[in-house]
């Protein structure tokens, strides 16, 4: 039922990945020893013991982890390991975060730029505290945190024959890749999220009912014309910050050592790598970030939200109107802001203070680990093969010019592959590799603390579940089989599991 990472196979692996490999993004790594790999394997290896927590378990981000805090600041705290010096890039990259961008022209050139089209003036207003987004819980709540994702079925011109069982896809020839529900004066807005919602009964074990919503989306009062035929949309909440630093030091190796697309061992559980295109490094790499995975790396994936979620052009997307299309002349006619001294709307320096604080929002240390509750949940948890897909622990790589996310023993629960969750969560728009039933893995680290930073309990992808139970309830595909056990299960092992991803 357990899938983990042999010995052998971790060395053979290991020794290929370098800046070159598949996936790697970092330029100075220096490779593992033998002894390393042998002592990775084994503090990574799968635990059989659940009367006490494993050593070192309570520091889910390594020397990284930072100490919990009782307000909505929890995941707002840098790196625990991160030097005097560095402090300074944080909080100068978290001004950069939380920056209100004005349209053109405007008086403060620095922060100049925003639109035509956007869904958000800053990156704080979608990942609020750095937490995560939410659905709009009424008529009167925008949808700041939310929004679809677009895109119509590719020809061979949008193929990439670098990547093998690429599915192509193409932007909707009006409406692009994102849709924007927020617009500067004198232009439309693309469109306005609509939600409705069917109560699902689900019974439980014990007597005990639960109930799932169903949501259906549709992109109401849409400013430019009807969807080109063929068209795919996929709601996405803004997902929580911490440790992306360390999952983008996760060496590739490592991961796709636990990619099994044939389930080969038969345990039901089929992983499968997404591989992207990386604008920064221009070859294909393993998409880490997004929930397909869809983004290589943290730079990319900052730069194509600053570009679709707030229209502001850099040097990875140097449009100046943002995502506007070729069919939507009134959008690039706006004044831009991208011819001053910056060159773009925000140039590379910006991005990489950007991306310096997106890579060291610390993870805050688990919660009482010990806890007779949380111990027998953790048996659950594991026993019932969540483990499958949310791979408890990996080794980072050693890296020569990143100290803070430099070989920790970190505790994401996430394999960072790809896994077919069902129609029930389908939204039927590929990305990459990714088919329309395929999510990656989210990691779980911080999940405890959702409410207390964001103030609801809304998870999944798009937020339709209101608990941590109807999420679980929610998982079908390669999940099925864990998601019917938790059902079926007495109700304290339920109650006992939920305690202990509240404790994460």
């Amino acid at each position: 039922m357990f899938r983990t990472m042999c010995v052998a196979t971790l060395a053979t692996l290991a020794s290929a990945a370098h800046a070159n490999d598949l996936g790697d993004p970092h330029l100075n790594i220096i490779p593992r020893t033998a002894e390393e790999v042998a002592r990775i394997a084994e503090v990574t290896s799968t635990t059989l013991d659940f009367s006490t927590a494993q050593k070192f378990e309570e520091n889910s981000a390594g020397a990284a982890t930072v100490r919990v805090r009782n307000d909505a600041n929890a995941f707002s705290d840098p790196s625990g390991n991160i030097s005097f010096d560095k402090e300074l890039d944080f909080k100068v990259g978290n001004g950069l975060f939380r920056k209100v961008w004005v349209s053109s022209p405007s008086s403060t050139l620095a922060s100049d730029g925003l639109g035509p089209l956007f869904n958000a003036r800053s990156c704080q207003r979608c990942h609020i505290k750095d937490g995560r987004g939410h659905p709009p819980e009424n008529n009167d709540d925008n949808a700041v945190s939310m929004f679809l994702r677009v895109s119509v079925p590719g020809s061979a011109e949008h193929d990439i024959a670098e990547i093998e069982d690429y599915i192509a896809t193409a932007p909707e020839p009006t409406y692009g890749e994102q849709l924007q529900d927020e617009s500067l004066a004198g232009i439309a807005a693309e469109y306005r999220l609509q939600i409705e919602y069917t109560e699902i009964e689900v019974p439980l074990s014990e007597g005990e009912t639960a109930y799932l919503r169903a949501p259906t989306y549709t992109a109401a009062d849409l400013g430019y014309g009807p969807f080109a035929e063929g068209a795919m949309i996929s709601p996405r909440i803004a997902p929580q910050m911490i440790g992306l630093g360390l999952l983008e030091a996760i060496p590739a190796a490592d991961i796709l050592a636990l990619s099994d697309p044939d389930d080969k061992n038969n345990d039901g559980i089929s992983g499968r790598a997404n591989i992207v295109w990386s604008k920064e490094f221009d070859r294909p790499m393993l998409g880490r970030f997004g929930l397909k995975a869809g983004n290589p790396t943290i730079q990319q994936q900052n730069a194509g939200a600053f570009a679709g979620d707030i229209g502001i052009s850099n040097p990875m997307f140097p449009s100046p109107a943002g995502e506007c299309s070729n069919e939507q002349p009134a959008c690039h006619a706006l004044p831009h802001g991208d011819k001053d001294v910056r060159g773009f709307e925000i140039d590379q320096a910006g991005l990489d203070l950007t991306a310096f604080y997106s890579r060291n929002l610390g993870v805050p240390a688990r919660r009482d680990v010990n806890d007779p509750q949380v111990l027998r949940g953790k048996e659950v948890f594991y026993t019932t093969g969540c483990i499958s897909c949310h791979q408890p622990n990996f080794v980072t790589h050693r890296l020569v010019d990143q100290d803070e996310q430099s070989f920790q023993l970190i505790w994401p629960y996430t394999d960072m592959l790809l896994h077919d969750m069902g129609e029930g969560l389908a939204d039927h728009r590929p990305e990459a590799r990714a088919t329309g039933t395929e999510w990656r893995t989210p990691p779980l680290w911080g999940i405890g603390l959702t409410e207390q930073v964001s103030g609801h309990t809304f998870f999944l992808h798009d937020g339709r579940a209101r608990n941590l139970l109807e999420a679980v309830l929610w998982h079908g595909g390669e999940a099925q089989a864990q998601r019917d056990a938790v059902a079926a299960m007495p109700a304290q092992n339920r109650a006992d599991l939920i305690r202990f991803l509240e404790s994460l």
